[in-house]
């Protein structure tokens, strides 16, 4: 049986295989230089602690979220004091959202935008910067030591940050030398249980291995590091003592009471 990972990276790849024909590298190119400069995704990072706070409008782990708190995202994460970034996830089949959704969201907040997505080709680094991100995220579970070094010059060429992406102690081990921001995930994308799937739902997410936020220790020193996926207002504290961020979407985005209130929440326990 496939993991989630396998199918979703097969899904990109046809997906990345269609843009080139309808948007051709030339001209993602010529748009790529004609982008506005990319924001200090690092420096809003390292002002002090705070989430990336993420848009979008499903997940393989849980399923749909909250459409009226989709809708309200942009404005609330504009006027939160915790939100230090905005993730935006570019996946049409997995998560519902493209690339244009990022360009249109980067002009409704005034927070770094990262291109949280399965990038697996420079068209994608390059498209992305096209399209106004800041940053982008390369996931260690799906690039060789390698492709990741590559794809890293790539991106700050382009003036773009990279978040790093990783789940284990092997993968700690690829990181470029230079990797400055560095985000440990607490979702088993390896399995092939435990998600809702594009067709399902489910109230709690199955997904996820906290316990390798432990793997912090091992990051390098000077990275900024990141926690992404599982947090929420009551487990903020046991990350902030480590982590300079938390990459926070599906409790936003899917709690009953409003975006908003979730937020208060998380600026609570931020001190914010």
């Amino acid at each position: 049986m496939k993991t989630v990972l396998e199918t979703i990276l097969e899904d990109v790849r046809e997906a990345v295989a269609a843009d080139k024909l309808n948007r051709p590298p030339a001209d993602v190119r010529r748009m790529a230089a004609d982008a506005p400069p990319a924001r200090d995704f690092h420096g809003a990072l390292a002002a002090s602690f705070g989430l990336i706070a993420e848009i979008k409008e499903r997940s393989p782990s849980v399923g749909p979220m909250r459409a009226e708190n989709v809708r309200e995202a942009a404005l609330a994460y504009a006027e939160s004091p915790v939100v230090r970034a905005v993730s935006v996830l570019t996946n049409r089949r997995h998560f519902g959202m493209n690339i244009e959704r990022l360009a249109a969201l980067r002009k409704e907040v005034p927070h770094p935008v990262l291109r949280k997505d399965f990038i697996v080709e420079e068209y994608q680094i390059r498209e992305a910067r096209a399209f106004g991100a800041d940053a982008i995220l390369l996931m260690a579970n799906v690039l060789d030591a390698a492709r990741m070094s590559g794809f890293f010059d790539l991106a700050c060429e382009l003036g773009m940050e990279v978040l790093f992406e990783i789940h284990t102690p092997e993968e700690i081990r690829m990181l470029p030398a230079g990797a400055r921001i560095v985000g440990i995930n607490s979702r088993k994308f390896q399995s092939s249980t435990g998600f809702a799937g594009t067709g399902g739902s489910s109230a709690k997410d199955f997904s996820l291995d906290p316990g390798v936020f432990g793997l912090v220790d091992e990051l390098p020193d000077a990275a900024l590091k990141v926690a992404e996926s599982g947090i929420s207002p009551s487990t903020l504290d046991g990350v902030r003592e480590k982590f300079q961020a938390a990459l926070v979407g599906t409790s936003l985005l899917r709690d009953p009471r409003g975006i908003r209130a979730c937020l208060r929440e998380f600026e609570e326990a931020a001190g914010r």
